[in-house]
């Protein structure tokens, strides 16, 4: 039995993709969902979010046997095999692989084994390097009976996010008011539907080849990528920017989610608003975002004490309602129940 890997990706940065998936965690788990995260993106910024800089730099420094995602598969850069996960309890039913910034050192290692994994003899190597990612979350989530597996990457396409991808069972596409998210969401779909295809021409050479008897217990990720929706980032108003002007994009994220993503034909009558696959507008809270990473915790957490006072208080519980109907809304598109 496997645990379902939700991947938040868009390769365009600043759209609020860490936050997100922080406070998501937060409430999945409020809700008595058990969640590990999985950061993936070497600059381990959802890392610094949940743990103290004390704390990152003492695993850092001295990194022991599976304390953060690189170590667990740095094993195999020479001739050893995926080291089991060291996890870290933030909070009731909520851990965390830490991410590490020598990540970025793995992307050679995956690079390679690619082609590799087409050839006709010696594939268990490239296709365990392939699939470590997944191994890894897998392994973690079955350590501690985790029900969801949520996955931060970086905002590229470069060979670490492939695998991650190809790990991966859902997407959830964060986007801004902007054209470069619109470019970026361009982009993304015929990625996705690319690494796709050819993850599935990779587990149909595995499933043929002489080796695979071999290896009776080696599972491999089916990469199914399923884009559940996107989340559009609330604009600020800007005197230099009307409205109007964030507008004219948001308006066109519907048509070029289906062309670009789903591949259908677009219908050009859907508003942002009245959109299915638009899973939330998430709003920005404004003075309730440093006030929470003042405090280390989510922004529906906040109390009285915290100086979550007056309208403060109110926009806490207006978050709490959002975050929640936002869990629900994609616990019910990921086969989770709550």
């Amino acid at each position: 039995m496997t645990s379902p890997v939700l991947t938040f990706f868009n390769n365009k940065g600043g759209v609020g993709k860490t936050s997100l998936i922080y406070h998501l965690a937060w409430m999945f788990a409020s809700l008595r969902k058990r969640v590990v995260i999985i950061d993936l993106d070497p600059q381990a910024n959802l890392t610094a979010a949940l743990l103290d800089e004390d704390k990152i730099e003492a695993i850092w420094d001295k990194p022991g046997s599976g304390s953060t995602i690189y170590q667990c598969v740095k094993p195999l850069t020479s001739v050893g095999d995926i080291a089991q996960p060291t996890l870290q309890n933030i909070a009731t039913d909520l851990y965390l692989l830490p991410g590490d910034v020598i990540l970025s050192s793995y992307e050679d290692t995956l690079s390679a084994e690619w082609p590799n994994s087409m050839g006709d003899n010696n594939l268990y190597r490239p296709m365990r390097i392939l699939s470590s990612f997944w191994q890894v979350m897998q392994m973690a989530a079955q350590k501690v009976q985790a029900e969801i597996i949520l996955v931060d990457i970086g905002p590229n396409l470069g060979a670490i996010n492939r695998s991650v991808l190809v790990a991966t069972d859902y997407v959830t596409i964060p986007l801004g008011a902007d054209l470069f998210s619109l470019q970026g969401l361009k982009n993304l779909g015929p990625t996705l539907r690319s690494w796709k295809n050819l993850w599935q021409k990779r587990l149909e050479n595995w499933n043929s080849s002489t080796e695979k008897s071999n290896f009776p217990d080696f599972k491999l990720p089916q990469g199914k990528m399923q884009p559940i929706g996107y989340l559009c980032q609330q604009h600020g108003v800007r005197l230099d920017r009307p409205v109007k002007a964030y507008d004219k994009w948001v308006q066109r994220i519907p048509d070029v989610y289906r062309e670009s993503v789903l591949n259908e034909e677009p219908s050009g009558k859907i508003r942002q608003q009245d959109d299915l696959y638009c899973l939330a507008t998430i709003k920005h809270y404004r003075s309730l975002i440093p006030m929470a990473q003042e405090h280390r915790k989510p922004i529906f957490n906040l109390t009285s004490a915290d100086g979550a006072i007056g309208s403060h208080a109110n926009a806490v519980q207006d978050a709490r309602n959002d975050f929640k109907s936002l869990a629900k809304k994609i616990a019910e598109k990921i086969g989770v129940e709550l």
